[in-house]
């Protein structure tokens, strides 16, 4: 399989480097952001073009495809960039130019790509354990328009959300694939409360609560009832990206934990000349290696036709990132010491985002039982 990159990849890449070095210097990489520093990088991200990157142009994009997107996280993974990115580049943009009506996506997509409106997908519920089936949000049809009641959880970029993308179920039982549907709700609408939160690695997130919350039908994203295979999709190329946003926070890790033993000394030696030490580097070489690769396998899956190959390749690239970068993570701080627990040490905030990207959207267990579950399918397809 050929995983060569063009010129323009390749100058694609060097610009988010180059905007990651000046916008996130190593020194403060992984430190919490105050809201003005938030919006200024965030408008940074908007005038290099990366929000607007999988956008048609009409819509003030560039038309990139999942390469792209994942050369593109992969280098704001390795500076620990902020979610705005995958809040609304990978999973929101995307989401809502498939599904969107020709005013719905003039209305807000080329606001989301000039950096003035951020979007952020409100799917997953508590209980529910990563299942896009589990929706016990209700939508009621009421007069013109429609009546939410319920509660999401876990909304990446949902606490400075403009827009929110809702997944409420309006018709069928709990659990069910069919009768889902997508709500596009303003943050300031009467009977929407959100409660933000950090996650572990300092990205902002929100608990959404819908009470008795109107919306009229022009903010009905998608078919009536047939929001399952956009969320799946939105879900895979979250998972994607943040399958290569692990791969470049593992990449920087790395260069930090052969930093140290290259200058630290212990009885007189270096560091590095101890053999005990040099296997988890040589661990973790390997596994950025094999994070890569698979980065790479679930970015070509999205464009394949075949979804159950699509959801079978991102769930296995999800398993192998969410292992091996939790393992790495841990190895790290311990090459580190008591170092590596402390704050001013970068170390512990690449552990952090990566076990962060471990679980976000799906956990390795969740994900190796939807690999089975694909595999079982397609070996009953093949003996049949």
């Amino acid at each position: 399989m050929d995983f060569a990159f063009t010129d323009d990849h390749l100058a694609l890449r060097n610009a988010v480097q180059r905007f990651c070095d000046g916008e996130y210097p190593a020194h403060e990489r992984g430190n919490r952001e105050s809201p003005p520093l938030a919006a200024r990088r965030h408008l940074g991200l908007a005038e290099l073009g990366l929000l607007g990157l999988p956008l048609d142009p009409e819509f003030g994009g560039s038309g990139q495809g999942p390469t792209e997107l994942m050369l593109a996280a992969q280098e704001l993974g390795r500076a620990l960039a902020g979610g705005g990115f995958l809040a609304n580049a990978v999973i929101a943009a995307p989401l809502l130019a498939e599904a969107g009506t020709p005013a719905q996506c003039q209305r807000w997509l080329p606001a989301l790509a000039q950096g003035q409106l951020q979007l952020a997908l409100a799917c997953q519920e508590a209980g529910a354990r990563h299942a896009l089936g589990a929706v016990s949000t209700r939508a009621q049809r009421r007069g013109d328009g429609w009546q939410l009641q319920g509660r999401k959880t876990l909304v990446l970029g949902g606490d400075v959300a403009d827009l929110l993308l809702v997944a409420a179920r309006t018709a069928g039982v709990d659990g069910a694939s069919d009768g889902l549907s997508l709500f596009a709700l303003d943050a300031g609408t009467p009977g929407l409360a959100r409660q933000a939160f950090a996650l572990l690695d300092g990205r902002g997130a929100a608990h959404l609560s819908l009470a008795d919350v109107t919306v009229g039908d022009d903010r009905l994203i998608g078919p009536l009832g047939g929001a399952q295979p956009l969320l799946q999709r939105a879900v895979a190329r979250a998972n994607a990206a943040l399958c290569a946003e692990s791969a470049g926070a593992l990449e920087s890790l790395l260069a930090l934990c052969c930093e140290q033993l290259r200058t630290r000394r212990q009885f007189g030696a270096a560091l590095a000349k101890f053999q005990a030490l040099q296997h988890p580097v040589a661990d973790m070489a390997i596994a950025l290696e094999q994070l890569k690769s698979m980065a790479c396998v679930a970015a070509m899956a999205l464009d394949g036709g075949d979804a159950a190959e699509r959801e079978r390749l991102v769930s296995a690239a999800k398993v192998l990132s969410a292992q091996l970068g939790r393992r790495s993570a841990l190895a790290a701080i311990q090459l580190h010491g008591a170092m590596g627990m402390t704050d001013e040490c970068r170390v512990g905030h690449y552990a952090k985002r990566l076990i962060v990207n471990s679980m976000l959207f799906g956990d390795a267990a969740h994900h190796l039982g939807c690999f089975a579950a694909h595999r079982t399918t397609q070996a009953q397809g093949d003996r049949a």
